[in-house]
């Protein structure tokens, strides 16, 4: 069997402001890296053999915390970053409705169907994402590894694994640092968990 746990990156300010981040490389907040320093408390009982990241420094400083506890470094993977959201990035729900009328509105009701202004679609996104996914499955059988992604990517990688439509992406809620389980039998991938964070409860 082959163990991938798959983690949200903890929390930024343009979280915090509603702001689209997609490529841009939004560090974490203070309480965003106590939140990574959780989630590697938690983690620390898996034996880990391997630890992989989005190159955007919110995903790679959180992977970076759960990498420590196990003595690895943090494998870089782009192909891991967040939806590509183009002229959408900085800028928060009100302004974009504003300046593009109804296209939000699309965003959330049927994802896999529009064409974000200069990013990419959800398409794309799951493409590359779940490609890079079934690499790192793959290099580590019998193994367990760590991803830490982003909230679109992991949803679409999800949507994959269960072979649903990607407009059911937001269907899957992903907190912060939030921690999904898969486990592989054969090649299969068996959803064991989805979004838990009691990590982070007091």
């Amino acid at each position: 069997m082959t163990r991938l746990i798959l983690v949200r990156h903890g929390e930024t300010l343009w979280n915090l402001e509603r702001k689209y981040q997609g490529h841009s490389d939004i560090a974490l907040t203070d309480k965003g890296l106590r939140q990574a320093k959780l989630v590697a408390e938690r983690l620390n009982g898996e034996k880990v053999d391997a630890v992989y990241a989005s190159d955007l420094s919110r995903a790679l400083k959180t992977a970076e915390c759960i990498a420590a506890r196990h003595n690895l470094t943090v494998n870089v993977v782009p192909e891991l970053r967040e939806i590509k959201f183009g002229e959408w990035e900085g800028l928060n729900y009100e302004q974009i409705t504003e300046r593009w009328p109804g296209l939000l509105g699309k965003l959330w009701s049927t994802p896999d169907e529009i064409q974000i202004p200069g990013g990419e679609t959800f398409h794309q996104l799951k493409e590359r994402a779940y490609t890079a996914i079934k690499k790192i499955v793959d290099t580590h059988p019998g193994q367990t590894v760590v991803v830490v992604a982003h909230g679109g990517t992991i949803g679409t990688i999800l949507c994959a694994m269960l072979d649903i439509h990607l407009n059911h992406v937001w269907s899957i809620r992903q907190d912060n640092t939030a921690v999904n389980i898969i486990d592989y039998y054969d090649g299969r991938p068996v959803i064991n968990l989805i979004n838990c964070v009691r990590h982070l409860v007091d």
